[in-house]
């Protein structure tokens, strides 16, 4: 059972509006920046002031309204852009890395991702080449033709993609946040991307999870970036040494604050292995050869049928990524479900 921290962000969040920008101690700040067209609604961005220093950690998806909410947050705490001095962001995902760049641009500050996230630029060969295979991929994984263009990606979505600026700086597990005046230490939590990071403070005893521990909503895990081996196994393994942060409040990236961080991963840790066990239950029953069909028996929020473009993406690599996990765990799932070997990129 969690306790609820912030009722200004719950109340929000259950009317479906924007949440007030707030001071949860003293120099650290939660800044909501909207995610446009996305259920999601906002990241929750959050600055950290140090001594003469500051950091900001995700600061959200791109786009003219989000920076005007990032810099009214920053207006509130008494920090213009341009006294940033770090860029902090817990994953590569568009609703937290997204403005980053924006925000570099007026700062000068550099950039910071952990060191195991990947960037598309490190693994992307010839664009054309990758969309084929990724096309390949899926068409491998039983999606009928005509849903191959929606789930996989095309050459001007990977395009956009690959022109992401690699980070100045990366972020080893157990070190401290370069800003002077605060004592933020990096906690590496692969699971939900290869390289996703949390941040702990113990001194104001916060812990920042990114979108590896939500509140209410699962984080997705999936098998979708290229050379992620067992996405699943390292989500268990990330949600088991969530014990650093036990008795600290949780600052999510999506949602509300809250109380009960082991309560929660409890919860996360039992859900995600009860999918597991409606996959064997699918695989036991004879009834799909191929990751579409596997899918297709799965309950999901709308049913299958209601998931289309990026969201039945979504669905069938994280079906993916419980079929390697069993198989990883030593069961015979009978199943194609290999992301390949990624395309080597030209020096």
């Amino acid at each position: 059972m969690i306790t609820v921290t912030a009722p200004a962000q719950f109340q929000a969040w259950q009317a479906k509006v924007m949440p007030p920008v707030e001071e949860i101690r003293p120099g650290v700040w939660s800044i909501p920046v909207p995610f446009i067209g996305n259920p999601m609604r906002y990241t929750l961005s959050y600055l950290l002031v140090g001594n003469g220093e500051a950091a900001l950690v995700d600061p959200g998806w791109d786009s003219a309204e989000g920076w005007e909410s990032l810099t009214a947050g920053l207006a509130a705490a008494g920090v213009a852009p341009q006294q940033i001095t770090a860029i902090v962001v817990t994953h590569f995902h568009p609703d937290h890395l997204g403005m980053a760049a924006r925000l570099r641009e007026a700062s000068g500050a550099p950039v910071a991702l952990g060191e195991h996230e990947p960037l598309p630029a490190q693994w992307r060969g010839e664009p054309a080449r990758f969309v084929v295979e990724d096309r390949e991929q899926f068409a491998a994984w039983g999606v009928p033709a005509e849903f191959l263009d929606e789930v996989s990606f095309q050459t001007e979505t990977w395009a956009q993609m690959t022109m992401v600026a690699e980070p100045q700086i990366r972020l080893v597990d157990g070190e401290l946040l370069p800003v002077a005046g605060i004592t933020v230490r990096v906690l590496s939590t692969p699971g939900h991307t290869p390289g996703h990071i949390c941040l702990v403070d113990e001194a104001n005893q916060l812990i920042l999870t990114g979108d590896h521990v939500l509140p209410r909503i699962t984080p997705h895990v999936s098998l979708e970036a290229q050379g992620q081996l067992n996405p699943l196994g390292d989500y268990f393994n990330s949600l088991e040494i969530m014990g650093a942060g036990a008795d600290m409040e949780v600052l999510p990236a999506h949602e509300y604050r809250f109380l009960g961080l082991m309560d929660r991963v409890a919860e996360l840790t039992e859900h995600t292995l009860e999918r597991s066990r409606e996959v064997i239950a699918v695989l036991d029953s004879g009834a799909a050869a191929n990751v579409w069909e596997v899918s297709k028996e799965l309950t999901w929020s709308r049913g299958f049928e209601s998931l289309r473009g990026f969201t039945l993406r979504l669905a069938l690599a994280e079906t993916a990524s419980h079929l390697v996990y069993l198989q990883k765990q030593g069961r015979e799932v009978g199943i194609e479900v290999s992301r390949g070997t990624p395309t080597p990129a030209r020096p």
